[in-house]
């Protein structure tokens, strides 16, 4: 009897739907939308809440800000035509553009009206009520609330004043998140605790259908004021569809189908699937499919409670031996097919301005692995008792290559698995002695991930879940938020990541990437380091 070779599931439907799609397309939906799929679902629209992707995403479609990133992760003008900065760096004075108007709405005398300079402070000091309970609330930590109208003035309805408590070179890049988008008073008034389904903004898209579980449309808004550089009226497309396919499998035999204008990330499921060890796309699909590669502001990293009295990871030298024990060239090859960059330059990722890459960090070596263990007095590991890693189950197999690349060495670590919000709850009151952390930035300045080492952070108040302490340290972060010169403050997070990575209270893993698959008939589909979402100028054929 003729026998036939096991085929991956994924392998097999797909080869099918080749066949299928070679000669037919799916013609009954419209060319001018774009399709994405949301497999966590969206929670909310209102901007307060937007803490994750899931909500990032849709949110950053439907309103507009001050400012924004754009594909280059530099600050752009958005409504703020122009802004000026104190001498002092504390004061930031905003022009606006006179025309920009929020979406339609009955409760407007005219349908729409003109964003002004009081819309941006309503909408900011919304943030810090304790009525709104927004997990936003902390950007506006740094402006002066004891000041002006709590740190606000609007002389009149184009200008904006926003006085900080001292300065901060990162706050313009905080003016990029969504939290800081305008809103209509009147509007978040009418609607109250239901605003959240009925989101008025001023962004290129305005909602025009939101089944919730099913499917989330949003329409071109024809009166946005932003234009392309021939005078062209954007957005290009007619609208946005979002689903909510829970299952990744489906989601991907969708995206073959055409159903899907693109998929981010690359799910376990279909990795191997779709790109070579060397992360890139395998040849049967280069014809059919488009990647996109971008770093991401993503560091992955192992965390020790340096101050724990619980195990050997106080002693430094033990967590230099890990540092150096394991190769994680090696790790990304296997587990992420080379998705990523190892982390060998500090805990500050690639993708940032201020990245160096003459700051050398740990790179694999037994040699220097087995000499740390003897300094710290564990000549081969012996006498070393077993370290507890936590982490959840999404990252089991980073883990359990690290804990079998350091058994080599005589290092011996014991895997265990919590769950996602048990495990964020132990992190943040210091009851894990090592485990598995993730750093995504909110802003694009190496500030955001510095904080997570100065002192005054330390869990459970701040960040800074290692319990870290620096005094060197501590008296370069708090000089580098006084320098507004961008090269001599990167000069200063660069001192501050070596004393990092001589002091090992992480272990930097890899510099995460940006994966995305989409159709050939899309284009002008870009992001930046933060994973946005930037549909305004995105074309179909």
């Amino acid at each position: 009897m003729l026998k036939i070779p096991k085929i991956h599931f994924i392998t097999l439907i797909t080869a099918l739907i080749f066949v299928v799609e070679a000669c037919t397309s799916d013609n009954k939906l419209p060319v001018d939308v774009f399709r994405y799929n949301e497999s966590k679902g969206v929670s909310t629209l209102d901007p307060a809440f937007a803490r994750s992707q899931t909500v990032i995403w849709p949110v950053s479609q439907l309103y507009n800000g001050l400012v924004e990133l754009n594909e280059d992760n530099q600050i752009v003008p958005s409504i703020a035509k122009s802004w000026s900065i104190s001498a002092d760096a504390r004061t930031y004075t905003f022009n606006l553009r006179t025309d920009v108007s929020f979406h339609p709405h009955q409760i407007f005398n005219s349908k729409t009206r003109r964003v002004k300079s009081s819309d941006f402070i309503f909408s900011f000091k919304r943030l810090t009520d304790s009525q709104t309970a927004s997990p936003g609330a902390w950007v506006m930590q740094y402006v002066d609330a004891d000041t002006l109208d709590s740190g606000f003035w609007a002389p009149n309805d184009s200008t904006l004043i926003i006085q900080l408590k001292k300065p901060f070179p990162g706050f313009l890049g905080v003016l990029t998140m969504p939290y800081c988008v305008v809103l209509a008073p009147e509007v978040v008034r009418y609607y109250g605790q239901d605003y959240r389904s009925h989101p008025i903004g001023t962004g290129p898209f305005y909602l025009k259908n939101w089944r919730e579980g099913e499917k989330l449309v949003l329409r071109r808004n024809p009166n946005y004021f932003e234009t392309d550089d021939k005078g062209n009226h954007l957005p290009y497309i007619e609208g946005i569809a979002i689903r909510f396919i829970t299952d990744k499998q489906s989601e991907f035999l969708e995206f073959r189908k055409g159903r899907l204008d693109f998929i981010s990330g690359v799910h376990q499921s279909y990795k191997d699937e779709l790109l070579t060890h060397d992360g890139e796309l395998r040849e049967r699909y280069r014809a059919l499919i488009t990647m996109q590669k971008a770093p991401y502001l993503n560091t992955e990293y192992l965390g020790f409670l340096v101050d724990s009295n619980l195990s050997h990871v106080s002693e430094k030298y033990i967590r230099k031996a890990i540092n150096f024990g394991f190769d994680r060239k090696k790790m990304l090859a296997f587990l992420r097919n080379n998705i990523g960059r190892p982390a060998i330059n500090g805990f500050v990722p690639f993708g940032l301005a201020s990245f160096d890459t003459t700051l050398i960090g740990y790179q694999y070596s037994t040699d220097s692995a087995l000499y740390y263990l003897k300094k710290a007095g564990f000549a081969n590991g012996k006498g070393l008792n077993p370290i507890v890693l936590t982490t959840t189950s999404d990252y089991v197999d980073l883990c359990e290559f690290i804990q079998h690349e350091l058994s080599e060495i005589g290092i011996k670590i014991e895997i265990e698995i919590s769950s996602g919000a048990t495990f964020r709850d132990q992190v943040s009151t210091s009851k894990l002695e090592f485990f598995r952390g993730s750093w995504i930035a909110d802003y694009p300045d190496a500030e955001n991930y510095l904080s997570l080492f100065y002192t005054p952070n330390r869990s459970p108040k701040g960040p800074n879940n290692t319990h870290f302490s620096n005094a060197k340290f501590d008296n370069l972060y708090l000089k580098s938020l006084l320098e507004t010169n961008d090269s001599l403050r990167w000069n200063l997070y660069r001192q501050m990541d070596r004393i990092i990575l001589d002091e090992a209270p992480v272990v930097p893993l890899f510099y995460d990437e940006i994966v995305r698959f989409f159709q050939p008939n899309v284009s002008d589909f870009k992001t930046n380091a933060l994973n946005m979402l930037f549909l305004k100028k995105v074309k179909k054929e």
